[in-house]
């Protein structure tokens, strides 16, 4: 018999692409489906999400820069590297949504074929969201899309895994930087996704991983002058998801609202499209010699 002690891991923030603890050194426990203790992840406060969004602006515009066909290939990456640590998600995943093994792993699987799915579409968004547009005029008309910016995103509280995939890769995959709040009770397959985050192509700040309340983190997310918009997805209580609302207004932040949503079936485009702008640019077509011709 070993009389080895484990090392018990210790869960960590996702900020900038580095692991700092909360500014406030709080944590509180997480417990399996039985009741059963997990470990201690720590308690985000307001100032630990203000650095998140610092660090989300600082690392926006270059990851908007990249060709979204580079954009694709990172988190391509991505996929492959939650292929490779599959085993530890399905036991995280087990443990907080009270699985089986063999459930847990089927909801592994689909959130990183989901990924995949959100990588394939970063150069072929604009396809469906833009293009030439017939005036009367001789101007050529063109829309293309465009990020809207800092996205805040409230993650799922019931589905720890696929739903947080399905509500971060598409924000990110259209050029967005997001500041994520992980599921409340279930925040262990989040933060282990900043993991893999880090040790991906994904450059520091595009995704920023905070766990803890959500009452008490989202209010200052959604006044936050310098966020552009945010995804309540997680957000149950149908009063602070009014009250976000309204914060957001302030600078008239996009809103995507909370609604019931089955996290297995087709995602399809919407979330794709829904943190996105569109600018449209007029050019004077001009002729083409004597005979006016014009192109």
């Amino acid at each position: 018999m070993s009389d080895r002690l484990s090392v018990f891991k210790t869960y960590k923030l996702y900020v900038g692409g580095k692991f700092p603890r909360s500014e406030s050194g709080r944590v509180y426990e997480v417990t399996d489906s039985k009741d059963k203790w997990l470990a201690n992840a720590p308690l985000s406060s307001r100032k630990d999400a203000r650095d998140a969004v610092v660090a989300a602006r600082k690392a926006q515009g270059g990851w908007a820069g990249k060709t979204a066909y580079l954009r694709g290939q990172i988190l391509y990456r991505v996929a492959e590297m939650l292929e490779g640590r599959k085993d530890q998600f399905v036991r995280e995943v087990a443990e907080a949504e009270g699985l089986s093994k063999s459930k847990a792993a089927a909801v592994v699987d689909a959130a990183i074929d989901r990924w995949v799915w959100y990588a394939g579409w970063t150069d072929k968004v604009a396809q469906i969201v833009g293009g030439g547009n017939p005036v009367a005029g001789p101007f050529f008309n063109l829309s293309s899309p465009e990020p809207t910016g800092v996205v805040t995103v409230v993650a799922p509280q019931k589905s720890s895994f696929l739903g947080l995939v399905s509500v971060i890769a598409p924000v990110i995959a259209t050029g967005n930087t997001a500041v994520v709040i992980a599921s409340e009770n279930s925040p262990l397959p989040a933060l282990s996704l900043g993991e893999v985050l880090a040790t991906s192509d994904l450059p520091g700040g595009v995704v920023n991983i905070l766990s803890g309340k959500t009452a008490e983190i989202t209010p200052s997310l959604a006044a936050h002058q310098d966020v552009n918009a945010i995804d309540l997805a997680g957000v149950e209580d149908d009063d602070l998801a009014k009250e976000l609302e309204v914060a957001a207004a302030d600078n008239l932040k996009r809103v995507v609202r909370p609604q019931p949503v089955d996290w297995s079936a087709d995602p399809g485009t919407h979330r794709l499209t829904a943190f996105l702008e569109t600018k449209t640019v007029w050019h004077p077509t001009g002729s083409l010699g004597a005979s006016g011709s014009s192109y």
